[in-house]
């Protein structure tokens, strides 16, 4: 029987052409058809669906050159390119019992070799003995054709639309499917050719429709996605988003120019118009100007959340105009007619924020602030009260850490007093997003002082990973007061961030706290800010949770896995370099700012070429230690039997003072230059003696003289941790 070098479980092949004619493809179209989709599910649909598509065609060996999708809020469409018609053929290998089992000693099959080939489906005959590392096995080997694709495409697409996932979805028929809302069609064509497959109670055919209004009633039939682009157009679809979001660009910019307005550009409200539309027709309306008295972040919010229009402003002024642009779903003879609704409905809107936004104003925030007791922050920490209250004595304690004037201090104070007051008002009960804003414009007619009012209003900045964050001091302390209050409360309690889970946000209330202390004004020394906020919440009389471990290592641990991910993403700093700094960061004392200049200076060193044998010497020395139990004796120099054992215990003596002088001000870059001075010492070191002499003093000596390397180098960083290049 034939031998091979090394068995295999399964190796794919794809069946080759005769002659020289190439393997014949087809493209296939998928498109289902729904009633309107919510605008915020059909791009991550229309993701799965294209990564689903590519993954299953891939498992199943149907070969394709491109995968792409179309979308809008009644289909979601796929089209495969270049999709082979013939499933890729395969060899599939298994391994039966062992050669001595499996023949007898007159080299005849026994029943286990008949019984693993019937098994496998294969002549006794065509079984092969290979070499393996466990010896000498049987191998069956057989060939497993690839069907028609039309086959397998019959399978597999119903799964294709199954396998779709959205926040919210719904049954509606006797299928009992759960979809975003119910399928109303299917087209499923492959090569021009249905496809009559069943998804969702609906047979597939190749008759699609058109716009709810634009379209004919019947629908149009169509061939294949060229066919299907060109016929949904006439009846009023554009299909590809990237294509309507064009259109909605030019149209907008068109109409800029036409007026002399400038767009208040919003990335977010320009997909919601190209996926609340089909035919996408953008107009510009206006609105009262008494409406400008209100400030412009209601107007704004106003516009985009009620009834997603783009709010514009003067080219050179830069405020706010009384005008808007909305995107319609399809173009009629007279559009101001939709234009007048629009204005309409937006003018009642504005009304009500008029009205909110006045009536707020007749009672002070400090008049609020009583009232904020009866509103739960979370069931295990307390109230919104208590919560102002903390963010109150904890903003001051941040203020004072920082060294910041006593007035500042007063304004911290201040601002973090009334901070969450305006989460009682009505603007704010209509629009939770401008949470803080309003706080302060409320605080600013109320007669707070300037630097109060910016506080209040910036405190929840930054809203996002890339947001801005606060501009003035106030702003910035009174920030991450409120975040570090957040964090020490929640770890307190023992609810703590696990795997993906973080429903209270805590790893973005950390990131925030990183951002302001490295982009921000504010120079504080975080180890003894997260200790303040720890005691200002445990003094508040709040239970603690059942969690294992010191409290504070395990805030600040948490901190420094977000300052690990701004310094990697942010700086380009390596994963050995900053763990290195990091490991021997004293937990309750350290500044952000020192450890990020720690981290920069050590990987501009890291590109030394002196540095990596450096490296070597350090975690030889750093070995030593650690494998043969120092036992901390002082280094005595009447012991040393040699020169170089001599001029490494001065080298060290000499650096170390230079080294912490260096520390001290700051300056890292000269630090580690002491570091490096030490190489040409620490090479003769080792070149000279041997660490484990036989004379116990003697050794000793030299584990106490290394010992001392460490101790230099590991006041820096922990550099067992740098990853030597090449290595």
């Amino acid at each position: 029987m034939p031998k091979a070098q090394k068995p295999s479980r399964v190796t794919g092949s794809t069946k080759k052409s005769s002659g020289r004619s190439a393997p014949a493809t087809a493209e296939l179209l998928l498109e289902i058809g729904v009633e309107e989709l919510p605008y915020q599910f059909i791009s991550p649909a229309l993701a799965r669906l294209k990564e689903s598509a590519e993954q299953l065609l891939s498992e199943q060996r149907l070969t394709f050159q491109a995968v792409r999708t179309l979308g809008t809020p009644r289909r979601l469409t796929l089209v495969v390119e270049g999709l082979l018609t013939q499933q890729a053929s395969v060899m599939k290998e298994a391994m039966g019992p062992s050669k001595a089992v499996a023949f007898d000693q007159a080299g005849q099959p026994t029943r286990a070799a008949v019984g693993f080939a019937a098994g496998q489906g294969v002549a006794i005959q065509d079984l092969e003995v290979r070499q393996t590392p466990k010896g000498e096995y049987l191998f069956a080997v057989k060939r497993e054709d690839g069907r028609p694709s039309k086959v397998v495409l019959m399978e597999l697409l119903p799964q294709l639309v199954g396998k779709l996932t959205f926040p919210k979805a719904m049954k509606w028929n006797d299928a009992g499917v759960r979809f975003a809302r119910p399928v109303r069609w299917l087209v499923a064509l492959f090569g021009g050719t249905v496809l009559p497959i069943e998804a969702a109670g609906i047979k597939a055919g190749n008759r699609t429709r058109g716009h709810r209004v634009l379209g004919a009633k019947h629908g149009v039939v169509v061939r294949d996605s060229a066919t299907y682009v060109k016929a949904l157009a006439k009846e009023g679809v554009i299909p590809d988003p990237g294509c309507r979001r064009a259109i909605i660009s030019e149209q907008v910019a068109t109409l800029c120019e036409k007026t002399g307005f400038v767009l208040n550009q919003d990335d977010a409200l320009l997909d919601q118009a190209v996926y609340t539309t089909e035919w996408p027709c953008a107009i510009i309306g206006s609105f009262k100007d008494l409406y400008l008295d209100v400030p412009e972040e209601i107007l704004i919010t106003s516009m985009k959340e009620h009834q997603g229009f783009f709010s514009l402003r003067h080219k050179t002024a830069g405020k706010l105009v009384a005008h808007f642009i909305a995107v319609a779903n399809n173009r009629v003879k007279d559009m101001s007619l939709i234009r007048e609704g629009n204005e309409r409905v937006l003018a009642a809107r504005l009304a009500d924020a008029k009205f909110f936004y006045d009536n707020d104003r007749t009672i002070k925030l400090e008049d609020r602030v009583g009232k904020l007791d009866g509103v739960t922050f979370h069931q295990k920490i307390g109230t919104m009260g208590q919560k102002q209250a903390r963010i109150a004595a904890l903003a001051a304690s941040l203020a004072r850490l920082a060294g910041l004037d006593d007035s500042v201090v007063k304004g911290c104070e201040r601002a973090g007093a009334l901070c969450k007051a305006d989460l009682l008002t009505g603007i704010v009960g209509e629009f939770p997003e401008l949470q803080g804003v309003m706080g302060g414009y409320y605080a600013r007619h109320d007669g707070e002082a300037p630097a109060v009012c910016q506080a209040i209003l910036q405190h929840y900045r930054p809203q996002s990973m890339e947001g801005a964050i606060p501009e003035s001091i106030e702003g910035q302390v009174l920030s991450l007061a409120d975040r570090l209050d957040s964090l020490a409360s929640f770890f307190h309690v023992g609810m703590v961030p696990t795997g993906s889970e973080d429903p209270f946000a805590l790893r973005r209330h950390a990131t925030a706290v990183v951002r302001i202390l490295l982009e921000g004004g504010v120079r504080l020394n975080l180890g003894r800010a997260i200790s303040e906020a720890r005691a200002i919440v445990a003094a508040a009389g709040i239970k603690a949770g059942s969690a294992p471990g010191d409290g504070q290592q395990r805030l600040v641990d948490f901190a420094f896995e977000r300052v690990r991910h701004y310094a990697r993403t942010v700086h380009g700093l390596r994963d050995d370099v900053v763990n290195a700094v990091v490991s021997v960061t004293d937990r309750q004392s350290f500044d952000l700012r020192d450890l990020l200049a720690k981290m920069q200076a050590l990987q501009a060193v890291t590109s030394r070429p002196e540095f990596d044998p450096l490296i070597v010497g350090f975690k030889r020395a750093h070995r030593l230690v650690e494998k043969e139990q120092w036992d901390r004796q002082p280094v005595v120099s009447t012991v040393f039997q040699d020169a170089a054992e001599s001029a490494l215990h001065k080298a060290v003596s000499e650096e170390r003072g230079r080294m912490e002088s260096s520390m001290q001000a700051s300056d890292y870059g000269r630090a580690l230059e002491s570091l490096v001075c030490l190489k040409p010492a620490i090479d003769a070191f080792f070149a000279a003696v041997m660490v484990n002499a036989d004379d116990k003093a003697v050794r000793s000596n030299r584990l106490s003289l290394l010992k001392g390397v460490d101790e230099l180098f590991m006041s820096f960083a922990d550099f067992s941790q740098i990853v030597v290049q090449g290595s």
